[in-house]
C-alpha cells in the first residue's frame, strides 16, 4: 500500500474508544465520522473517538489500559492528564487459547559453533567474571591487554581471527550483602555467564575477603573445570593477578581459535526478547513484528524468552490463556503477586513504569505498555516460567521473571542461555549484552533514520503501509539467522556489551 494513502489515525480493535495518531494532528483534524481533534495530538498518542464518563474504562487492543479520571469527549487527547490506573477483574482462563504449534514448510539453519558438549554458540569470546566489585578493575586490566587500539589500529587478537574478543563482566555488588537469596541470585547469574556457550574459556577473579567467595561460587554453581579462578589477595596483588590472567588468556587463545562454524538447525536459537525506550508505536510495529519472528523461531523448534515482569503486569491474563497447563499459568500469576508485594514493601507502585520517555512517546499506563510489550512473544503456547537467570531448558515460548530495567532483564536472559537478543525501541535505546549479540529494531522510520548507526532493522515500514507485520517478521527472522551465523550487529560495531552487564541486586546493602 502506498504510504500516502495511509489514514492519519490507527484503529487497533473495533471495541477501542481511542485511536492512535500516525503523525502529529493539528486541532480540527478529522479522525472519524463527526470527530475532530480538539487540541494538537502528538504522534503516537491517543485521541478519544467515543465519550468516556469519569471512572469509565478506556480500551486499546480491545483491552483495558486505564480509567478516565474525568469526563472525556470525542476528539480529546487521552494521556496522563485524564487517564490513570485502576483495578479490574482478570480472567486467567487457563490454557483456553493453547494450540499445537504449526509445522514449518522447510527447515531453516544458520552457521553456528558446536561446542564439545553439544550446545551451539553464536559468538566465541573469552570471558572474565568478577565475584565482587573490588576485583572489577583487575578484570578490566586483563581484558584491556587484548583490546584493539582505536588510534593505532593495533589488534592483539589479529592472529586469532576466530576469537571475538576478551570481555570483562564487572558489577557493583558481591559483598555487603546477606548470605541468602541475594547471594544465591548473584551466583546463579555469574554461573549462567560462566557456562554460556558463547564463552570458550572463562576466568573468575575475586578479591579474597568478600561474601561471594570464588570457592563458594564454584561449588554452588558446579563450575569446577569450567572456571580458572584467582583471588587478588592470594595471588599477591594487582600486578601479579593481572599478569596471571593475561598469561591464561594467551595460553588458551590457540585452542579457542580452532572453532569452526558449521550448519546447525534453527532449533538451536535461544532468543532473548527485550524492549526499551518504547513509544506509542511499539505495540503496533516492532513488537508484533518481533512476535511474528518469534513464532517462526518456535515453529522451527527454537526458544524465545520474554521477561520484564513489571512490563507484563496487567496483561498476564492473556498469557495464562496460552499456558500449556494451569501449573505453568499459575507460576506466572505468582510472579505478579510477588511484584505487587515487593512494590508494597518498598513503597513503590507498578505504574512507576512507563518511564518519562515512554510517556512522551504516547504510553500512559503500565497496562498499556504491557499489552504492547507482550506482543514480542508472538502467539505460541507458554511452555514454562523460570526464575531470574535460571537455565532455560524448554523449547518454545518461556517467560523469565526479571525487572523491567533493560540491562538487568537482559543480563538474566543471557545468564539463562540466550545466544541472541532482539531489542525493540521507539525512542532510540543503544544497547549490547556480551557475549550475546544484540539486534536493535526501530518502531518508526524517523528515529531509524536519525539513529541508523545504532538500529539494525526499521519496522516503521509497517506504519507507512510499505510492509505487513508478517513481512517484517520474516525479515527479522532472516536477520536472526545471519547474526547467529556471525554477521556483526550495529551494537557490536561500537563494542557495546561489557558495561551493560547488570545482575539484579536484591536485599539490603550492609
Amino acid at each position: 500500500m502506498d504510504a500516502v494513502t495511509q489514514p492519519l489515525v490507527i484503529r487497533l480493535h473495533a471495541e477501542d474508544g481511542v485511536l492512535i495518531a500516525r503523525q502529529a494532528l493539528p486541532p480540527g483534524t478529522p479522525v472519524a465520522p463527526g470527530v475532530h481533534a480538539a487540541t494538537r495530538i502528538p504522534p503516537g498518542h491517543k485521541i478519544a473517538v467515543a465519550p468516556h464518563a469519569e471512572g469509565a474504562p478506556i480500551r486499546r487492543y480491545g483491552q483495558i489500559i486505564g480509567f478516565a479520571t474525568e469526563a472525556i469527549a470525542p476528539g480529546q487527547w487521552v494521556h496522563t492528564h485524564n487517564m490513570a490506573m485502576g483495578d479490574f477483574a482478570r480472567d486467567y482462563a487457563w490454557g483456553v487459547d493453547a494450540r499445537p504449534t504449526l509445522p514449518v514448510s522447510g527447515p531453516a539453519s544458520f552457521q553456528g559453533i558446536r561446542r564439545a558438549d553439544g550446545r551451539v554458540a553464536t559468538r566465541n569470546y573469552i570471558g572474565i567474571v568478577t565475584s565482587v566489585n573490588c576485583s572489577a578493575h583487575v578484570a578490566e586490566l586483563i581484558a584491556q591487554a587484548f583490546r584493539r587500539n582505536p588510534l593505532t589500529g593495533e589488534d592483539p587478537l589479529a592472529a586469532w581471527p576466530n576469537v571475538d574478543g576478551v570481555v570483562a563482566l564487572t558489577h557493583k555488588t558481591g559483598c555487603g550483602m546477606t548470605d541468602g537469596e541475594p547471594l544465591r541470585l548473584l551466583r546463579r547469574t555469574l554461573g549462567g555467564f560462566a557456562r554460556h556457550a558463547n564463552f570458550a574459556h572463562v576466568i573468575g577473579v575475586g578479591l579474597g575477603c568478600e561474601v561471594n567467595q570464588i570457592g563458594g561460587l564454584l561449588e554452588e554453581q558446579r563450575l569446577s573445570g569450567r572456571l580458572r579462578s584467582m583471588d587478588i589477595q592470594e595471588m599477591g596483588g594487582t600486578r601479579k593477578t593481572v599478569q596471571a590472567g593475561i598469561d591464561f588468556v594467551r595460553e588458551v587463545l590457540a585452542e579457542a581459535n580452532q572453532v569452526r562454524r558449521v550448519t546447525v538447525p534453527a532449533s538451536e536459537l535461544c532468543i532473548a526478547l527485550q524492549c526499551g525506550g518504547s513509544d506509542g508505536y511499539s505495540g503496533i510495529t516492532a513488537n508484533p513484528a518481533l512476535g511474528a519472528a518469534s513464532d517462526l523461531v518456535v515453529q522451527h523448534g527454537g526458544t524465545v524468552i520474554l521477561s520484564e515482569s513489571p512490563e507484563t503486569y496487567g496483561a498476564e491474563h492473556l498469557l495464562t490463556r496460552r499456558a500449556v497447563s494451569q501449573a505453568v499459568g499459575q507460576k506466572l500469576v505468582d510472579v505478579m503477586h510477588w511484584w505487587e508485594a515487593y512494590c508494597a514493601r518498598e513503597g513503590a507502585e507498578m505504574n512507576a513504569n512507563p518511564s518519562p520517555g515512554n510517556k512522551a512517546g504516547g504510553l500512559t499506563t503500565i497496562l498499556e505498555k504491557s499489552l504492547g510489550a507482550m506482543a514480542k512473544a508472538g502467539t505460541t503456547n507458554l511452555v514454562d516460567v523460570v526464575r531470574y537467570a535460571e537455565p532455560v531448558t524448554a523449547k518454545g515460548f518461556v517467560f523469565m521473571d526479571t525487572p523491567g530495567y533493560d540491562p538487568v532483564g537482559a543480563t538474566g536472559q543471557v545468564a539463562g542461555g540466550a545466544n541472541l537478543l532482539c531489542f525493540t525501541t521507539g525512542r532510540g535505546s543503544v544497547f549490547g549484552c556480551k557475549p550475546t549479540p544484540s539486534l536493535k529494531l526501530a518502531t518508526n522510520t524517523p528515529m531509524y533514520q536519525r539513529m541508523e548507526d545504532d538500529m539494525d532493522i526499521n519496522c516503521g515500514t509497517i506504519l507507512t503501509g510499505e510492509e505487513s507485520v508478517q513481512e517484517v517478521g520474516e525479515r527479522i527472522f532472516a536477520k536472526m539467522l545471519a547474526t547467529a551465523s556471525g554477521a556483526q550487529t550495529k551494537s557490536e560495531s561500537f563494542d557495546f556489551g561489557a558495561s551493560e552487564f547488570a545482575p539484579w541486586v536484591l536485599g539490603a546493602t550492609m
